[in-house]
């Protein structure tokens, strides 16, 4: 990530540029579930922080983390094409692990296409663990996988504790 980048929490201006991400990166093949309204509401709700990175005052990655009492879960997750590799997702995983730590909650679970063997992989190297898997996760159609992180663990590559 660059110096120049920042992340901040998202306001309402930037739902239609994060559904537009969430269409055109995440759900595709899949129907598109969420829509600007949809993340407008994550926006407004107590539970969940929408938090963005901009370059130049432009959106180029997003984290949508939902506050459970017993976990933090991370429903969507993205960054540009064009803007990946560049520390930008790993900044983003990091500002949402610090806030849920300083929340008190040490878990954090998410989900990725089993089919999406890059992100798969940065979560992996991020200290993730995969746990599950289900054939027809996305939407019955697409076989997903189930991660999580112990942040509270000394090893968080230990999987028994999750």
């Amino acid at each position: 990530m660059k110096t120049a980048d920042s992340i901040r929490l998202a306001s309402q201006r930037d739902a239609l540029t994060i559904a537009e991400m969430s269409r055109t990166l995440i759900e595709v093949g899949l129907g598109w579930s969420w829509t600007p309204k949809r993340v407008v509401r994550s926006i407004q709700h107590p539970d969940i922080n929408v938090a963005v990175v901009c370059r130049a005052e432009r959106v180029i990655g997003f984290i949508i983390a939902q506050y459970c009492p017993d976990r933090l879960h991370i429903p969507l997750f993205a960054v540009e094409r064009g803007m990946r590799r560049q520390g930008i997702g790993s900044a983003l995983l990091r500002w949402v692990e610090t806030t849920a730590l300083s929340a008190g909650i040490g878990l954090i679970r998410l989900e990725a296409r089993r089919s999406n063997l890059a992100a798969r992989a940065f979560y992996r190297a991020a200290g993730y663990r995969e746990i599950g898997a289900d054939p027809r996760m996305y939407r019955g159609r697409e076989a997903g996988v189930r991660l999580a992180k112990d942040l509270w663990s000394a090893n968080t590559s230990r999987a028994d504790s999750l």
